[in-house]
């Protein structure tokens, strides 16, 4: 089971505290450091000192990291055109020597694209589609050779295909709880398949029928990677948990329901739990960035008895 760090930056974090966040990451043994895409805070949080952008962080994390693997849940479909956006993932692919993966969503929080003036569209899910197309087409296509696209949404012409990334491929990671499309773009162009805070029977339905799309489109289903998204809270005692959920504005039973909370044994537990299900990978949440003795924690005794 791996264990990835996953953030939420728009709630008011700092380069510098994702850089803080990220350090400790790659020195206390996790796989990966991941963060949303948003420009907007949700909810109470004050979101200062303000937003910053996913793939400009990662292009910094990228020279400041050597081993932990990066990427986003979910890059915003509305926040780049899929040209530009296959660009950009192939330099900071390049920057890190080969770390990048791309998680790629429709979007959907209209607010934060009026507050910033980017286009909200209507029809999100086909642009998806044509978006992982373009990003996964113009990576495949071989150095000399051109590519060329003309779709609903977006229309390329003679385009040299480059840069490439540092990897053979990028993996690109698709999620969500739609019941037919979803699967469907996740057996078409997913290496991975990532149901965000979703209960255990509801993962394994997705996952069932993420299967069962790959293997209609000619995938064996065990081709993907199936995980999960969790926001965690780890205690040494109950005190412990009940400072950690208060501080991220929660309720220890809530979290205990619907995440990863409570003492290391019962949060090893619950994992053990998502992986007889199919999950091999979890993306911790964690709302409290400041809060690195948590990271150390998780690490010592959830991580450690995982592995």
């Amino acid at each position: 089971m791996d264990l990835r760090i996953f953030t939420e930056p728009q709630q008011g974090a700092s380069y510098e505290t994702l850089l803080k966040v990220a350090k400790a990451t790659e020195d206390l043994g996790f796989d990966a450091f991941f963060r949303s895409d948003h420009y907007l805070r949700m909810g109470d949080a004050d979101g200062l000192p303000g937003p910053t952008d996913a793939w400009i962080t990662l292009a910094g994390l990228a020279r400041e990291t050597r081993r932990i693997r990066l990427g986003t849940l979910m890059t915003a479909g509305t926040f780049r055109l899929p040209g530009v956006l296959a660009i950009q993932v192939a330099q900071v692919d390049q920057m890190s020597g080969g770390r990048v993966e791309l998680g790629l969503g429709a979007g959907w929080f209209e607010q934060e694209h009026k507050a910033y003036g980017i286009p909200f569209p209507k029809e999100k899910f086909g642009r998806l589609e044509e978006q992982l197309a373009i990003v996964t087409g113009l990576w495949a296509t071989a150095t000399g050779e051109e590519f060329s696209y003309d779709g609903t949404y977006y229309r390329l012409e003679n385009s040299p295909a480059l840069p490439k990334p540092a990897q053979g491929k990028v993996p690109v990671l698709v999620g969500g709880h739609g019941a037919t499309r979803t699967p469907r773009l996740a057996a078409q162009y997913a290496d991975e398949f990532n149901i965000p805070f979703a209960s255990l029977e509801d993962s394994a339905r997705q996952f069932g029928r993420v299967r069962a799309a790959a293997e209609a489109a000619g995938r064996k289903g065990d081709e993907l990677v199936y995980s999960n998204a969790l926001v965690a809270c780890v205690g040494r005692n109950d005190a412990e948990v009940a400072r950690r959920a208060a501080a991220i504005g929660r309720e220890v039973d809530e979290l205990k329901a619907n995440g990863l909370a409570g003492s290391p044994a019962e949060v090893v537990d619950k994992i053990g739990r998502y992986a007889a299900i199919g999950s091999s990978r979890v993306y911790l949440q964690m709302l409290d960035l400041d809060d690195l003795d948590h990271l150390e924690l998780i690490s010592t005794q959830v991580q450690s008895q995982l592995n």
